[in-house]
């Protein structure tokens, strides 16, 4: 549907976040097609950022193109937040603090200077809005995409409703094989392009030196020492492959204890299932009346939305520093410290929190 600004009568102006790829390139063209006004706009992340393709792009559709030099804020807010969790004995979750921080805080923050009236993006996710986009008494709901395979709403839980107020999702509604039709339909220079790594994913190889690997004993669960681990931060939990410990598995890790350095694992997967959790850090989009309440919960971007109940600890008043617990209807494997438990009713994402 059509926004249109209710004071001028014409079209808004809207800022999109493009990659230079096929995701961001379609949500350029449909909304030029809807009769936006729209700027495209390249986030410099680190030095091997190129802006190459999402420039070409923007010509080839004809918009207004920027860049942005957010290298200072990518380095203090995904790659500075990379290495500290992991010094904490945490596996961080680099691709929410970027969606939190520069995806959406910092491009809303410039919003204005571009002349922009919303930012838009390529992630495959819902908006619900029933009801005037000025008027705030009631919640924007974010709700899972059309595409289930492609869903990305879980790592948006740490948004709020004044930034949702200012945020478009084009794709949706839309499955991943239709975006991809519709870039050929365009005739877009990068219809045919590979899906490429999201930028979060290559901190590790970059930080791994700042973090500080040392080597120490991998031990079973029983205690016994079975090898020589090369550094905590290079194992997740549920990990079976490159463990390397003389072809006497198959094992699995099951903890790491960065106080004593020590990688743990077992052979019986069972070591891995686990019933319940605990949350710290919880961002609610829609807040729920009382608790303990039902819903579902995602332990890991690709996992399936499980059954569970939500309880608060403590006292009943809500707080930034409010914690919960989740206890699911079945047990859950490897759930891993650090990582993002996000809440949903339904379809609709209504908070998220991290693992403690």
């Amino acid at each position: 549907m059509k926004i249109e600004n209710s004071k001028l009568k014409i079209p808004p102006n809207v800022a999109v976040a493009m990659s230079g790829g096929v995701d961001s390139a379609v949500v350029v063209q449909l909304l030029k097609n809807r009769g936006y006004n729209v700027i495209g706009v390249f986030m410099r992340m680190h030095k091997n950022s190129n802006p190459k393709d999402a420039r070409m792009i923007a010509k080839k559709i004809g918009i207004d193109f920027k860049i942005l030099a957010v290298q200072k804020e990518f380095k203090k807010r995904v790659i500075d937040y990379f290495v500290n969790e992991y010094k904490k004995g945490n596996t961080p979750n680099p691709c929410v603090e970027c969606n939190r921080w520069i995806k959406f805080r910092f491009l809303l923050k410039k919003m204005n200077e571009l002349g922009a009236d919303f930012v838009a993006t390529g992630h495959y996710a819902r908006l619900r809005r029933e009801f005037p986009i000025s008027n705030f008494r009631f919640p924007i709901k974010l709700l899972t995409a059309k595409d289930k395979q492609k869903d990305q709403s879980y790592f948006l839980w740490q948004l709020n409703q004044k930034q949702l107020s200012k945020i478009l999702f084009p794709l949706g509604d839309y499955t991943k094989e239709q975006v991809k039709g519709l870039a050929k339909k365009f005739k877009l220079p990068v219809f045919n392009k590979p899906e490429s790594q999201d930028v979060c994913f290559a901190v590790p190889r970059r930080s791994s030196d700042k973090i500080g690997t040392k080597r120490g004993d991998i031990i079973t669960t029983n205690g016994k020492i079975v090898g020589t681990h090369k550094g905590l931060m290079f194992y997740t939990i549920g990990q079976r492959k490159g463990i390397e410990i003389g072809g006497i598995g198959p094992f699995y890790v099951v903890k790491k204890d960065f106080k004593k350095n020590v990688l743990i694992i077992s052979k019986n997967q069972q070591d891995l299932m686990q019933k319940e959790l605990v949350i710290k850090n919880v961002n609610w989009l829609n807040k729920p009346t009382k608790f303990p309440f039902k819903c579902g919960v995602k332990i890991r971007s690709m996992a399936k939305i499980t059954n569970c109940s939500v309880s608060k600890l403590g006292n009943l008043k809500l707080n930034q520093n409010s914690k919960f617990k989740i206890i699911f209807s079945s047990p859950q494997r490897a759930i891993t410290p650090g990582q993002s438990a996000v809440i949903y009713l339904g379809n609709e994402l209504i908070g998220g929190g991290v693992i403690v």
